[in-house]
């Protein structure tokens, strides 16, 4: 397999779940400005929505969009417990919380990327919070967004905090996410991921 990814991405989250598998893939980086690969290729004729991450399969067809592609990895290899098993609640709930951080943390921070002036972003800030507000009390009872166990929905939570520094969103105001973001980040995986995408 090839995960397609760019330093500071959302691709993180599926990088870091394929670590926490163990599954044998290569690392392909892409410049998002120039819709271009490492090595020059056109990456539209890889991923014609022309943002990472991609997932190529062994078979070479193409995977996008995060949540589905942490899915997808998980599944082929359940005894992991990165994901609930298909079919029951707990499923959903994942699927839930994946849903969640895709439509209404991860696309707000979209915004706070540009150069739009500071009252345009101001509100958005506060419904980024509002958000915010809802993990930090699921945070709160639990380690993890599904107890006790760290799953790929966490994965992708990680992956979007680390925005809030470049944004002007301070976690100190939601402890619980706070130390949840610290969790994360000290785990091996994560930090062989990180190591990896400077390079």
């Amino acid at each position: 397999m090839k995960l397609y990814f760019s330093q500071g991405a959302c691709s993180l989250h599926p990088h870091i779940t394929l670590l926490e598998l163990g599954l044998p893939f290569e690392l392909v980086r892409v410049d998002t400005r120039a819709h271009k690969t490492h090595d020059g290729k056109d990456f539209y004729a890889v991923n014609p929505k022309g943002y990472v991450p991609a997932l190529e399969l062994d078979d070479g067809s193409i995977l996008t969009e995060g949540a589905v592609i942490d899915q997808y990895l998980a599944d082929r290899k359940p005894e992991a417990n990165l994901v609930p098993r298909a079919g029951t609640m707990e499923r959903y709930r994942l699927q839930e919380w994946l849903n969640f951080i895709a439509s209404e943390i991860h696309k707000s921070f979209g915004i706070l990327f540009t150069s739009v002036p500071d009252e345009v972003k101001q509100p958005v800030r506060e419904r980024t919070g509002k958000r915010l507000d809802l993990c930090a009390k699921q945070l709160s009872a639990h380690p993890y967004l599904l107890g006790d166990s760290f799953g790929v929905a966490d994965a992708y939570l990680y992956n979007v905090l680390r925005w809030t520094k470049f944004t002007g969103i301070d976690l100190a105001r939601w402890p619980s996410v706070n130390e949840f973001y610290d969790r994360v980040e000290k785990r091996p995986t994560v930090q062989a991921a990180l190591a990896a995408e400077k390079g």
